[in-house]
């Protein structure tokens, strides 16, 4: 992950360390404007099913984000979702969305636009 910032980084490394504590499908985190973070995995539970990126967007909102800097999805897929990239650009229309591999391989970037 070398031609990552420290920041971008540290929202992979966030997502990797959710879902491996939690064994979730999925791990995310975003960064807003202010630099905080959200790291979130994946709810599959009988009544309520959402994606990591759906939660950690979620939790930006509820703590009172305006917008995104940049989000980050660890997942076994190959890249987003069209749900997932929508949920990003709903908050951070300019965010980058990093798509890494579980062992935090970046395997793309899915830019605005």
């Amino acid at each position: 992950m070398s031609e990552l910032s420290a920041e971008d980084s540290k929202i992979i490394t966030l997502a990797r360390s959710t879902r491996a504590r939690t064994g979730a499908a999925e791990g995310a985190a975003v960064r807003d404007d202010t630099g905080r973070t959200y790291a979130a995995c994946t709810v599959d539970l009988p009544s309520l099913k959402l994606s990591a990126l759906q939660v950690a967007v979620a939790m930006a909102v509820s703590s009172g984000a305006d917008d995104l800097e940049a989000a980050a999805l660890v997942t076994a897929d190959d890249t987003a979702r069209d749900a997932d990239i929508a949920a990003v650009r709903d908050l951070g229309a300019k965010a980058p969305l990093l798509v890494a591999a579980p062992d935090g391989t970046l395997r793309g970037t899915v830019q605005p636009g």
